[in-house]
């Protein structure tokens, strides 16, 4: 049951926390254009959901505590501790989540850019006059409201 495992329900927390920061800021960088908005978002995506093994010893001679925990939080933790043998791979993780993530970004926004695209043929310049033959008649005329 997931109530009774308080480390997936840690995670699914950390899960829909995280995307409400991401959320949050997304359309705070309402401001930019789309292509950064999109990369810097998902470059912080890939920081936030990039897990790391780590390792903590515990008051017992010999005996230590591991798990998974989100990569920048061991960075972190490491960095602070000054435990240079946990840090290394924990930013070196950090920077592939990084990497990661802003190609997604990358790679959404280039999806993305082609489906707004006109074709040749649907392309309508609004400064074009009408054909004469369209201008009375058709269905597809504007007709001003009449009163009374």
């Amino acid at each position: 049951m997931l109530i009774s495992d308080s480390i997936s329900l840690l995670w699914l927390v950390y899960f829909v926390l995280s995307l409400v920061v991401l959320l949050t800021g997304y359309l705070g960088l309402a401001f930019l254009p789309r292509l950064p908005r999109l990369v810097f978002t998902w470059l912080v995506a890939g920081v936030m959901w990039m897990p790391a093994h780590f390792r903590l010893p515990l008051l017992e001679e010999g005996e230590f505590y591991s798990g998974f925990a989100p990569a920048v939080v061991v960075a972190a933790m490491a960095f602070l501790e000054g435990n240079a043998a946990s840090y290394v791979p924990s930013a070196l993780l950090v920077a592939v989540g990084a990497g990661l993530g802003f190609l997604v970004g990358l790679l959404l926004w280039w999806r993305d850019r082609h489906r707004n695209t006109l074709d040749d043929d649907d392309y309508v310049d609004m400064d074009d006059k009408a054909p004469i033959g369209s201008r009375r008649g058709g269905p597809d005329e504007r007709q001003e409201p009449v009163i009374g």
